[in-house]
């Protein structure tokens, strides 16, 4: 069997690795595979619509929507909407510019979050444990 030798730049895009630390959904991941795709490599940004990315993987509008804010609130990217003159003069919405954040930061992030969560959980489980105290010292009524 003969293998075909792949030109290792050309028609790839790259995705960092710590990616894969982050717990993404299957959606969020696609979603952010093709901004990725879609990125200018010196700008860090693209604007794809929503309908674009749709038809790229599969989804529907509303979900990719859904998993936009889902990437914005994790930090992975931000989103700035733009406007665009059509034939008539006229301004209309146009598609969201895309900047992809570097991967460090968001990982940051993400760690710090579960520290936070990490940190609620000790508290409550605090808080249970002087409820459970409190009710075992405090004398019982007789019925």
């Amino acid at each position: 069997m003969k293998y075909i030798k792949r030109d290792s730049i050309k028609n790839y895009f790259p995705l960092p690795n710590k990616v894969f630390c982050l717990g993404l959904t299957y959606g969020e991941f696609a979603v952010y595979s093709y901004l990725m795709y879609r990125e200018n490599r010196k700008t860090f940004k693209c604007y794809p619509s929503y309908k674009t990315i749709r038809n790229a993987i599969g989804m529907s509008k509303n979900t990719v929507r859904k998993y936009v804010k889902s990437l914005e609130d994790k930090q992975l990217i931000s989103t700035q909407p733009t406007t665009i003159i059509n034939k008539d003069g006229h301004k209309q919405n146009g598609s969201l510019l895309y900047t992809i954040h570097p991967i460090e930061e968001t990982v940051n992030y993400y760690y710090e979050q579960q520290m936070i969560k990490l940190e609620e959980k000790i508290q409550l489980k605090r808080i249970q444990n002087k409820l459970e105290n409190y009710d075992q010292k405090r004398p019982k009524k007789a019925v």
